[in-house]
Order: structure tokens, then C-alpha cells, then sequence
């Protein structure tokens, strides 16, 4: 398989179509209609329905997609670090991260990055909202599941799940008789839906508090004034000693943790090693090794 050919489609396939691709790519829309092409003439597949205004992947376009396209972001990650001839990371370093996240991991893992890379400068900033990272001067942003922008790169390097946790003292939900709750800022709902044995209940709430941050959430929940929907991550050593009981994981997606930047082949080095730095901390990127760092 012409790999050359692979990396056109999957950046087509990126950006939805040729003129966008060839845009972002400042390449002629005219090659990458014939790369592809090409590779579904060598694939004998058809990869894209091309209409006179779309241009939607057939499914077996979106099979080829979903397995190579990371395989591909990784290859040229590797590519980039033996063409920098494996220069020492230094410089600015600034990083963007979402507000929990920073509150419990990001303090240790800008310290020990610090003394890993003593020539890096590092800039850390908490924040949860889309910042533009060329106008704001970013070099890495860590956002929780973040909207698709084409001008941006990246992976899932975390992951978490929301869990109803209350004090034992509290007791059990019982029937459709609202329940205390301590919320995080104004809305919310009225009920949380959860996973159990039995089926998917619904656990009707009354908001007794609402709070600006799930530390604050977490502190009040542990304290015994409601129960609250909370990252299994923060509360799994409080379940594990009993300060806190398990009603049931929350309905729904998964909390996602990207680290995203504007260019894979431009990636320097000070962002390839706080990656590097990210992934030696959660190997497997899962909620354990999450609990388990920041150790609360």
C-alpha cells in the first residue's frame, strides 16, 4: 500500500473534502483527488460517495480511517523526533489545562517535567474554555472532550467516568423522593440517570448547594450534605475506605482528556517530551492511574 497515498485520504477524510484538505495542506486540490484515486484503484474499494456538493466516507472509507489514521499520526511523531536529531528540549513551554485537571495533577507534573527538562521553561494556565492557541501563544492545550477543529492535532491521553457517590450516613435512594445534591453551578438537571445491575434508574435530586469547582463539590459530598455526580478518579480512594458509597456510574460518554496542538510536523521538541512526559504518567490512560497519581 502506497503509504504516501494513505496519508492524503486520511487527510481528506480529516477535512471532509478536497478543497478543504488542499487548503489546510497548501497542496492542489487536483493531487489529492488523484492520490485517492490511486489508492482505491490499488484497494479496489470505494473510499468516498462523491456528490456534486459532498463528500461522505463509504463505510469501508470509514474502517480504513479509524485504523490508520492514528497509526499514521504516530509514524510521523516518530519521523519528527529522529529529524530533530534528538535536540535537547529548551525554551518556552506554554500549556493550557482545563481547571480540575489542574488543580489535581498539573502542579505535580509541572514540577517533575521541571526537573527532567531544566532548560524548558514552562507556562502552565488553567482554563476550560476554547482558547485560540496561535493568538494566545500556546504550544499545547489539554482540553475534556473537545469540539473537532481542523486546525488542530491530537489524542486521548486520559480517560474518566462520572459516577453518584453520597456519605454513607445518608443513605440509599429510595423510590422517586428527591435526594439531596450538592451541584456544580447553576443548572444541572433534576435527576441523574445511572448504570446498575437492574437497569439504567433514575435518581431524582433536590440541589441543597451549588459550587464553582467539583474539589469543592467533593469536600461537601465527603462532609454528608447530599450526594453528588462526581469523576470516579477523585472520589476512588473515598469509596475504597468507605468515606463515600457507590449509587451507580452515570449514563452517557466517557470524560476524554485531549492534549492538542496546530502541528504534528512541526511538533518541537519541548512538546514531543511534555507528550512523552504525559504518557510515562498514565501508561494506559485510565481512571486508576489517574486516582492513583494524585493520590486523594
Amino acid at each position: 500500500m502506497d503509504l504516501l497515498a494513505l496519508a492524503d485520504f486520511n487527510l481528506v477524510a480529516r477535512h471532509g473534502g478536497f478543497g478543504r484538505a488542499a487548503r489546510a495542506a497548501g497542496r492542489p486540490k487536483a493531487t489529492l483527488s488523484r492520490r485517492v484515486s490511486e489508492l482505491e484503484g490499488a484497494l479496489a474499494l470505494r473510499l468516498f460517495e462523491r456528490g456534486a456538493r459532498t463528500l461522505t466516507l463509504t463505510e469501508e472509507g470509514r474502517a480504513l480511517h479509524e485504523r490508520t489514521g492514528m497509526l499514521l499520526a504516530e509514524l510521523d511523531e516518530t519521523a519528527a523526533a529522529i529529524a530533530s536529531g534528538g535536540a535537547k528540549p529548551r525554551g518556552r513551554l506554554r500549556v493550557s489545562a482545563p481547571l480540575l485537571f489542574s488543580q489535581v495533577a498539573m502542579g505535580k507534573l509541572a514540577a517533575e517535567f521541571a526537573v527532567k527538562h531544566p532548560e524548558v521553561r514552562l507556562e502552565v494556565t488553567t482554563d476550560d474554555r476554547a482558547v485560540d492557541m496561535v493568538e494566545e501563544g500556546y504550544d499545547l492545550v489539554i482540553r475534556v472532550n473537545p469540539e473537532t477543529d481542523e486546525s488542530l492535532v491530537g489524542r486521548v491521553f486520559l480517560r474518566d467516568r462520572l459516577v453518584v457517590v453520597a456519605s454513607p450516613a445518608l443513605g440509599q435512594p429510595r423510590g422517586n423522593r428527591p435526594v439531596p445534591a450538592v451541584v456544580r453551578g447553576p443548572g444541572g438537571g433534576d435527576s441523574w440517570k445511572v448504570k446498575v445491575q437492574d437497569g439504567t434508574p433514575r435518581i431524582p435530586f433536590e440541589p441543597v448547594l451549588r459550587l464553582s469547582s467539583m474539589i469543592m463539590v467533593r469536600d461537601a459530598v465527603r462532609a454528608g450534605v447530599g450526594a453528588a455526580s462526581l469523576p470516579i478518579s477523585l472520589v476512588s480512594h473515598d469509596l475504597a475506605a468507605g468515606r463515600l458509597v457507590h449509587w451507580g456510574d452515570v449514563e452517557g460518554p466517557d470524560i476524554a482528556l485531549w492534549t492538542l496542538y496546530p502541528s504534528r510536523r512541526l511538533l518541537s521538541a519541548r512538546v514531543s517530551a511534555f507528550l512523552d512526559h504525559l504518557k510515562q504518567a498514565f501508561p494506559q490512560g485510565t481512571p486508576d492511574e489517574l486516582a492513583s497519581y494524585i493520590g486523594t
